[in-house]
């Protein structure tokens, strides 16, 4: 598990920038919908770096308005986006390859431990 500081296992793959922080919290947080604002605070980012990446991020159908709430507009990662479903793929298989390389190494470390006490 990364810590607080470290990039996620997606960032320290597709590189640590602003559009990829976004998307990265989207990711992580699919099943809650989010104002802009709360985005670029979760993303680590300002609003303005935001606004210079949210036009991209609408357009390549990544994001969607979820409701709206007052003036505020909330949105989710659409789920429904060919280029998302690739995205969540990527994330998916980082994570099982991560899962199965610490498996190997505790299983390794079980095996030299099991040797030393023979």
């Amino acid at each position: 598990m990364e810590g607080e500081n470290e990039p996620s296992l997606f960032l320290q793959f597709i590189g640590d920038k602003p559009k990829w922080r976004v998307i990265d919290f989207l990711l992580e947080n699919r099943l809650r919908d989010f104002t802009k604002t709360e985005i670029a605070k979760g993303a680590n980012l300002s609003w303005a770096s935001l606004y210079q990446h949210w036009g991209d991020i609408e357009r390549k159908k990544i994001v969607k308005l979820t409701r709206v709430v007052g003036r505020a507009r909330l949105y989710q990662l659409n789920e429904k986006s060919a280029l998302v479903v690739l995205l969540k793929n990527i994330e998916s298989t980082l994570i099982r390859e991560a899962a199965d390389a610490a498996e190997e190494r505790a299983v390794m470390k079980a095996g030299v431990n099991a040797g030393r006490k023979k």
